[in-house]
């Protein structure tokens, strides 16, 4: 059976199968729902169900929790229609400029950056780009349908190998491999670029950029890509890692920091060790940019890393530093392990 899903407050319409979720329609039709992790784990697909029915494939009772979910919120990635529906949802313009598609690739390099951190670069086929947007990601295809999903570090307009920030999750199918047996040439599969977590270029906000780990990776698609488009507007990363260790990439921030007068950099560590002689800013990383702009009402936040810090810096931005709350964006790395909480 298919339903007619009509978007509000823009009109849009478009159908969905009864075995189909409804971002997955809304994808198929070129309707630009925002989403990250399509597997009901960071919410950035949350919605609101104006009328008709729905029931939600399993997801992580954090990113809708049921009193939500009482008064009609909704995952549109974990959503099937029963009815013709309604939803409310801000729509993502540019979204759907480039389209998904599937595309072999051969790694180029391996490159440890720390001990569980390596930048993994691919070489594509001659004669074949891949067309994104800074910030998006694509999925790599593994075997008996499963996928994993990594940011994209490098910009649009490099005309060089995609690069990724891989970090090592013990017992990771992909990562394992990645840190174990896989070589420069291997052939991996890919779909993309997937995701909504793109700099709007439409607005000249200064730009709060807030990254955990290898949340980086994508923030730095969009220093890089910014910096290639000659863009003036203020920018200020704020990274957070455990360890300075963690910061693996710190030399290139602090040479952004010394040649664009437009760019701002605050490393923030929230356990450094005695043997780490750390003498910059500690504690967790949201809480730094809150000390530092306690009044983000005239901002944009661009966010990437682990779902609690993501999930603390909105509500604490939009509560108590005034951040308009379709100001922030945001992009959670989500793991298996996260998934099957």
């Amino acid at each position: 059976m298919t339903f007619q899903i009509t978007v509000q407050p823009s009109g849009h319409q478009f159908s969905c199968e009864e075995d189909e979720t409804i971002l997955a329609a809304a994808m198929r039709a070129g309707v630009g729902l925002p989403y990250g992790c399509k597997n009901g784990a960071c919410s950035s697909c949350k919605g609101k169900v104006l009328s008709g029915a729905v029931t939600h494939k399993p997801h992580q009772e954090r990113a809708l929790p049921k009193d939500e979910e009482a008064k009609g919120a909704s995952l549109f990635c974990c959503a099937l229609a029963h009815s013709d529906v309604v939803i409310e949802a801000r729509e993502v313009a540019g979204s759907d400029d480039y389209p998904i598609r599937k595309m072999p690739s051969r790694v180029a390099t391996l490159e440890r950056m720390a001990p569980d951190v390596i930048v993994m670069t691919l070489q594509l086929p001659a004669n074949e780009t891949l067309k994104f947007r800074a910030g998006q990601y694509i999925e790599f295809l593994l075997k008996d349908g499963k996928r994993r999903s990594y940011s994209l570090a490098s910009p649009p307009e490099q005309d060089q190998p995609l690069a990724l920030h891989i970090r090592h999750l013990p017992g990771g199918l992909f990562t394992d491999q990645v840190f174990g047996a896989m070589k420069e040439r291997d052939i991996l599969r890919f779909e993309g670029p997937m995701g909504t977590f793109f700099v709007r270029e439409d607005s000249d906000k200064p730009m709060v950029l807030l990254a955990s780990g290898t949340g980086f990776a994508p923030i730095k698609a969009i220093v890089e890509h910014l910096r290639a488009q000659g863009s003036t507007r203020q920018m200020t990363l704020y990274w957070g890692g455990r360890r300075p260790q963690d910061l693996y990439m710190d030399a290139l921030c602090r040479e952004w920091a010394a040649a664009l007068p437009n760019f701002h950099y605050v490393p923030v560590i929230s356990a450094p060790q005695p043997e780490d002689s750390w003498a910059g800013r500690t504690g967790y990383v949201h809480q730094a940019v809150m000390a530092d702009l306690p009044d983000l009402s005239g901002h944009q936040v661009y966010a990437c890393g682990a779902p609690v810090m993501v999930e603390s810096a909105k509500a604490d931005f939009v509560e108590r530093c005034r951040l308009p709350d379709d100001e922030f964006y945001a992009d959670a790395f989500t793991t298996e392990a996260d998934l099957n909480k």
